[in-house]
């Protein structure tokens, strides 16, 4: 069935305006102390900050199972392994010690001569092989396949079947709703995981309930300082295809199976973290958005003491508000109602340029 968008009527597109101004009247009447993951710790010092990470094997001079992390907890300095097995991975503490007054050149850090971060530990030199957090460029992966040849094939290919009775799709394009409401759609750019623009727009929408709740969010944020930086939302089931066809084995744990269609498909899942209201700027997290390793996991014990409070900050107040995280990705959030909404494969597009609601036929 051909997918068709139904003009906004003049009481849908006021109705946004109509929810914030309701919204905002109660917000200072909102406790933020539920949402709180306890008092805010103090930021790790400078010396310290760029070695915060991940380090694994050099060519020829460790393991390639070998993984050391040096993160914060608490004001001290943690170096730990990371040991894999075949009930997943655990970690265990080698070394503790003050992160103020210590440096990290006495305690093995280096700057390599290829200019990169190492760790040294007798014979054994490891690798920064996590990046910055200020780091511009993406995490990228190798697709398996070219995603100009892959695109031809999700665009002409039929998403699965479903049974049984759903909601009217109703998508609310996120950012009108709200000016602390920020995006950076990465899939609209080449600065994705696959090097490459799977978007024809940089948008971002949700089915309204799902929205509704997300300026809800928004609202218990503000008084802490915060609002939203959206990467992604509603997602046509064509570029959940291309994902998935693109990304390697190992990897597919990021990504969601077309044959089953993703949540982001039914318009019902957000990929978001915070931004500093003063400032503008991101807040740091343990590990970056769509970054395909244990530092996106919600519970990663690594990064700081205030990466890891950001974050439980972020899942905090998505979780008052009818979300769960993702297993495998902190930013990852599906709203409850996910289970009510059809699979959808409608590009940004077809969805109308105005700042209403879509609905889709």
């Amino acid at each position: 069935m051909r997918a068709e968008l139904r003009p906004a009527s003049n009481k849908t597109k006021f109705l946004a305006l109509t929810i914030l101004v309701a919204l905002t009247g109660t917000a200072l009447a909102q406790s933020t102390n539920g949402i709180l993951p306890g008092p805010e710790p103090a930021d790790v010092p400078p010396a310290w900050r760029p070695w915060i990470g991940e380090y694994g094997a050099a060519p020829n001079s460790a393991p390639l199972s070998m993984v050391e992390l040096i993160s914060e907890r608490e004001g001290y300095v943690v170096m730990s392994r990371r040991i894999t097995g075949s009930h997943g991975a655990r970690y265990e503490n080698e070394e503790e010690f003050p992160a103020r007054g210590s440096s990290p050149e006495a305690h093995g850090l280096r700057i390599g001569h290829s200019g990169k971060r190492e760790l040294v530990s007798g014979d054994v030199v490891l690798e920064k092989i996590t990046p910055d957090f200020d780091a511009r460029a993406q995490v990228l992966i190798t697709p398996v396949r070219p995603v100009s040849e892959l695109r031809a094939e999700a665009l002409v290919a039929t998403p699965p079947k479903e049974t049984g009775h759903f909601r009217k799709p109703e998508l609310v394009e996120l950012a009108p709703l709200d000016p602390a409401i920020h995006l950076d759609i990465r899939y609209a750019t080449a600065n994705d995981f696959l090097g490459a623009p799977v978007y024809s727009q940089a948008r971002a929408f949700l089915e309204r309930p799902a929205a509704e709740a997300l300026l809800r969010v928004l609202q218990k944020l503000k008084p802490l300082g915060y609002g939203l930086l959206i990467h992604d939302a509603y997602r046509p089931w064509y570029v959940t295809k291309i994902f998935w066809d693109a990304t390697p084995p190992e990897g597919k744990i990021f990504v969601a199976d077309p044959a089953q269609g993703s949540r982001h498909n039914r318009g019902c899942a957000v990929d978001l973290t915070l931004y500093d209201l003063a400032s503008g700027k991101p807040v740091e997290m343990a590990g970056t958005y769509d970054e395909m390793s244990p530092r996106s996991f919600p519970d990663y014990p690594g990064g700081t003491s205030l990466q890891r409070w950001h974050r439980d900050l972020l899942r905090r107040a998505m979780e008052s508000q009818g979300f769960t995280v993702y297993e495998a990705e902190w930013w990852h959030f599906d709203y409850k109602d996910w289970k009510e909404y059809p699979i959808l494969n409608v590009p940004f597009e077809k969805l109308g340029l105005d700042s209403g609601a879509a609905r889709v036929n």
